[in-house]
């Protein structure tokens, strides 16, 4: 088995617009699909969602708050996902809570070190 990252896209408001009841619903479905590939072997980390604040440093040492405001999405969180190869990551990722959102995931491989 391989390892991928999945990182979790979506538009900075893609919370805010959810009431207290879609969110508690939202966290349900995404527990029972981490479960789901957990069970069936393919969860090798959760991850953890990622806060939208951020700093940007450049070479140089330049140190540039962000997000930028041209950036339509942000990514939102990560996991580590355990697949045969990159096609099969990408199946995985089709069942991804993320979309109901309106959010995408990117599928990358991990290189072993």
């Amino acid at each position: 088995m391989n390892e991928f990252v999945f990182l979790y896209r979506g538009s900075g408001n893609m919370q805010s617009n959810r009431s207290p009841e879609e969110m508690e619903a939202s966290i349900k479905r995404w527990q029972a699909w981490f479960n789901k590939l957990s069970e069936e072997g393919k969860l090798k980390d959760r991850g953890i969602p990622l806060l939208r604040e951020s700093k940007y440093v450049a070479a140089g040492g330049t140190i540039i708050d962000g997000p930028f405001a041209e950036g339509k999405e942000v990514i939102g969180g990560i996991s580590i996902i355990k697949a045969k190869d990159l096609a099969e990551a990408a199946e995985i990722a089709k069942s991804c809570p993320v979309f109901e959102a309106g959010g995408s995931v990117e599928v990358r491989p991990v290189t072993p070190m």
